[in-house]
């Protein structure tokens, strides 16, 4: 299993987001995975699930590439519903 923060492997977009009013893309797996742990996990606590399931399909996308799209729409509805997006 290839390490997940360190994947250089493409989403299918660029995420353009805003975080404290620094403004951050995130647009490879590896730049996902890093955001979404470098944060707590009570700062995700409303959005559990979302997060477990955007965790596990940068996990699987890391070791194959052709997982790219589900783990976009899995960041993609995580970002969205935490109106990040």
């Amino acid at each position: 299993m290839r390490d997940p923060a360190s994947s250089e492997t493409r989403l299918r977009t660029t995420f353009n987001i805003k975080v404290n009013g620094q403004p951050i893309a995130i647009s490879t797996v590896g730049q996902a995975y890093q955001f979404l742990s470098s944060l707590n996990s009570e700062e995700w606590l409303e959005y559990k699930a979302l997060h477990d399931q955007a965790m596990a399909t940068l996990e699987a996308a890391a070791d194959s590439a052709i997982l790219t799209v589900q783990a976009t729409d899995a960041v993609r509805t995580l970002f969205v519903n935490a109106k990040l997006l």
